[in-house]
């Protein structure tokens, strides 16, 4: 495990001196959402797994970290790359501590039902953004035949996973990829209808496909999969993070910088394209890259008869629900008013008052919606990062502010976005990593 990773990162802060432009050039990493569900689907074949371009992050290198508890050996061979084997498994029972600090963690359900016929699983940690029930897992996993109780861990049982009809009652990503990992080695076949189809599940299914298993649909929202006997191994590239692509857009647009993204694909920012336009950012896309060009001037478009417009979130093709807090960030710098409304998450808007206490105009409606008036001239300030993205959106926002910000709980960042403050520092911005005492 990389030492920068092994010390605990959640007691640093980052200070940040804003108003510098940033310019130069940037490679996304790759897909978190992406690499977890992959990581856990390792468990499905008893040959050995190489993964690359896999991101260097707390939530990933958790999720090795739980793998490896499980009995599967991890190795790390070089830059983003990880070979996992799990040859035998020794292990039923996730570790507790460590199902604490991720959500993903219940991914891991699907495949040691599949595997072994049994899945021990503590309550998930993550981000504390509201709600963010179990049902669905639970009730696609019940439907392709597991046994559960739920205590103060969830113990599942099956004998043999057969396919089923399985109409999910929300798009959820990690309920259908968890869903779809069980049914890959289940008998029969499985159809996942209001399946979720983000790009990270289009890739846990690729990768899936690559190793033998048999799934129609994928980019739909409505899978089928044919259980095979058995899957092989083989070596997958994880694919680049859309959120962190749009994430630097975001900063290249409030900084004033000219920044060119590289390893992009064109139709992962078909859904975003339209909620950063709204904020009248502009950016040119190539085959691999996109450029953030300098010198432009944010106006709020609005909508026919000069009304107020909103950009909300949804499942893919959606506006992603990542990146409504960095979208409301980027707005402050906007002239004009828009509504953010976020609909997947009653806690997520309510890092708000921390822009607010920078100097930002920002109305909390309730818990979904918040209306911003730009630009606003914002001011250093000291900040605590309640989770990923709201951590991102003060990032952002201390860029662009006048004088100093000091961002407690970076950990939080971390956990999404690899060494955020090194490959930021490359494109000319003015961020420490310091310890918090």
């Amino acid at each position: 495990m990389p030492e920068t990773l092994v010390t605990d990162a959640l007691v640093e802060a980052f200070v940040i001196e804003g108003g510098r432009p940033l310019n130069g050039t940037i490679r996304a990493a790759g897909n978190k959402n992406a690499a977890l569900p992959i990581v856990a689907a390792c468990l499905l074949t008893e040959e050995p797994v190489l993964l690359s371009n896999v991101p260097t992050i707390r939530d990933v290198e958790t999720m090795l970290a739980l793998v490896a508890d499980l009995g599967v050996e991890v190795e790390h061979v070089g830059s983003g790359e990880v070979r996992l084997h799990a040859s035998g498994l020794s292990k039923r029972e996730l570790d507790e501590e460590l199902c604490s600090r991720i959500r993903a963690s219940i991914l891991l359900a699907g495949p040691l039902l599949a595997r072994e016929g049994e899945a021990i699983v503590p309550p998930p940690g993550g981000d504390v953004i509201g709600r963010r029930r179990l049902d669905t897992h639970i009730h696609a996993l019940s439907q392709l035949g597991a046994d559960i109780h739920a205590n103060r861990r969830y113990t599942m049982r099956a004998e043999r996973l057969r396919g089923a009809y399985i109409f999910l009652d929300e798009a959820s990503v990690t309920g259908t990829e968890n869903v779809l990992m069980a049914a890959v080695l289940a008998e029969g076949e499985t159809v996942i209808a209001n399946a979720a189809s983000e790009p990270h599940v289009q890739d846990l299914c690729r990768f899936l496909v690559s190793l033998g298993a048999e799934i129609e649909g994928i980019g739909s929202n409505v899978l089928r999969v044919r259980g095979v006997d058995r899957l092989r191994g083989g070596e997958w590239r994880i694919c680049p993070d859309h959120i962190e692509v749009a994430s630097f857009i975001g900063l290249a647009a409030v900084t004033d910088g000219d920044i060119l993204i590289e390893d992009v694909v064109p139709d992962h920012m078909s859904a975003i394209w339209p909620g950063f336009d709204r904020l009248g950012v502009s950016w040119e896309l190539s085959e691999h890259s996109v450029r953030v060009p300098g010198g432009q001037e944010l106006v709020v478009k609005d909508d026919i008869g000069s009304q107020i417009p909103k950009i909300e979130d949804g499942p893919w093709p959606a506006f992603p629900a990542d990146l409504t807090s960095i979208a409301l960030a980027v707005a402050t710098q906007a002239h004009g008013t828009v509504l953010i409304f976020e609909k997947m998450f009653e806690n997520r808007l309510f890092f708000v008052d921390k822009l607010v206490g920078m100097g930002a105009r920002i109305i909390l409606c309730d818990p979904h919606r918040a209306v911003v008036s730009g630009p606003s001239r914002l001011y250093g300030e000291r900040l605590e990062s309640p989770d990923i993205r709201a951590g991102m959106a003060m990032l952002i926002a201390s860029l662009c502010a006048e004088g100093t910000s000091r961002i407690g709980n970076a950990g939080q960042i971390d956990r999404g976005y690899e060494r955020i403050d090194e490959r930021l520092r490359a494109l000319g911005a003015s961020i420490e990593r310091v310890d918090s005492g």
